[in-house]
């Protein structure tokens, strides 16, 4: 991976490990430029969403998980607390007394979905065509082929439901590849 990211999926060094931190509403960017202004380093996994205003379509960035962003700490060496008072940062997820590590591997997995634009295609094992198995809602279980995948992260998979094929909108995190 090369760009803006490419320094994020080094291995983790002397005692770094990942560490999420609650943002504001809608505070996320706000959240990263402050801790990285600050020297920390900062994830925020971001997807594209097409949204519809006014009859207008356009394409925008919207966070992965709203709400949250991740940060690369060394508890003993690094100043963690005065993550707390970053503007756009409610608080550290904490365990009892101690920030909460993000199990290894979860953020490097997520790091290897970002491709050169900062964008995370959650979408890269999926194409048109494949057969797909339902893995949430209530067609879980079932099979069929994918016809069509939106930038919005939807896609049309059709299934066979009650003897008749029909096509249905599912959200792409609800599919897997077969």
């Amino acid at each position: 991976m090369s760009g803006p990211l490419s320094g994020l999926l080094r291995a983790n060094a002397g005692g770094q490990r990942w560490y999420v931190a609650q943002t504001r509403v809608r505070s996320e960017e706000t959240a990263r430029f402050n801790l990285e202004a600050q020297g920390f380093e900062v994830f925020l996994p971001r997807t594209q969403r097409t949204v519809m205003h006014a009859r207008k379509r356009r394409t925008v960035l919207h966070a992965l998980f709203p709400g949250y962003l991740f940060v690369r700490l060394d508890l003993e060496r690094e100043r963690w607390r005065s993550i707390n008072g970053t503007i756009g940062v409610v608080q550290v997820v904490m365990g009892s007394n101690l920030p909460l590590a993000v199990p290894e591997g979860v953020v490097e997995t997520i790091l290897t979905y970002v491709d050169a634009d900062g964008i995370a295609r959650l979408d890269r094992d999926l194409s048109q065509g494949q057969t797909v198995r339902v893995k949430l809602g209530p067609f879980t279980e079932s099979i069929g082929p994918l016809m069509r995948l939106d930038p919005n992260e939807r896609a049309r998979v059709l299934l066979e439901i009650m003897g008749r094929a029909v096509e249905i909108n599912l959200p792409q995190r609800a599919l897997e590849a077969v």
